[in-house]
């Protein structure tokens, strides 16, 4: 069994109303709804992956923040494990996207629990929930 490791980020910005997250959805079988994340090459860091992955998927050139990250792992149809690593990274709220589309079928902006519900996988809530907990705490 191998293990892949993927990184990315939750990307999120800041509005009157309140804290949005981006979040994408696959062109994968499924179609399922996630965050900007792929696997890591040979000889990058996380981080770096995480800000590689973005761009390619979203054009987004952002900052990751590396002072928190949430990880999970789950295994595979192929029998492999998954290690995947999100970090958050804040996005000016003029920003444009333009989607990967051999990868990406959409993306849209989301509150909290607009979010939540979107997402496909309960791991990803999960992770999500650790997320918003986080940057609630940081804008108080």
């Amino acid at each position: 069994m191998a293990t892949e490791i993927t990184s990315g980020a939750v990307v999120y910005r800041r509005t009157a109303t309140g804290i949005e997250y981006l979040l994408l959805q696959s062109q994968n079988p499924g179609h399922f709804w996630g965050f900007p994340k792929g696997h890591v090459e040979v000889g990058e860091d996380l981080v770096t992956a995480a800000t590689r992955e973005i761009r390619e998927e979203t054009s987004l050139h952002l900052i990751i923040d590396p002072s928190f990250q949430v990880t999970t792992s789950y295994d595979l149809p192929n029998g492999n494990l998954k290690e995947m690593t999100l970090y958050t990274a804040p996005v000016p709220t003029n920003s444009e996207l333009n989607l990967q589309t051999e990868e990406i079928a959409n993306a849209g902006w989301f509150n909290y629990q607009a979010a939540r519900q979107r997402l496909t996988y309960d791991n990803l809530k999960s992770l999500l929930d650790q997320v918003n907990q986080h940057l609630v705490e940081l804008g108080k």
